[in-house]
């Protein structure tokens, strides 16, 4: 089975919903914008049902070159990760 490209998501959403195509892209875009300015923020956004995504910060760490087996220092950093939700999990799984 093909994966969905984004017009079909959108398509789907607004078929579903009665919604135009316009307002679904609309409303997807407010949702992500959103999304971003909360995580940035607050350090999480929550989507009740599907999961939460989460600023967290990696430790500096030692890792290697795979090319050369040389060993280098990895520098800390900040990282935004997604975390599912038990429903989603359950439903899907």
């Amino acid at each position: 089975m093909a994966k969905m490209t984004k017009n079909q998501v959108m398509q789907a959403l607004a078929d579903k919903n009665e919604m135009s195509k316009k307002d679904v892209i609309s409303f997807m875009d407010n949702l992500v914008e959103l999304a971003y300015s909360e995580v940035k923020n607050n350090g999480e956004f929550i989507l009740p049902g599907f999961g939460k995504f989460v600023k967290v910060d990696r430790k500096a760490r030692e890792g290697r070159n795979p090319a050369t087996g040389e060993t280098i220092q990895i520098p800390a950093k900040t990282v935004v990760k997604f975390r599912v939700a038990k429903a989603a999990k359950d439903a899907v799984l």
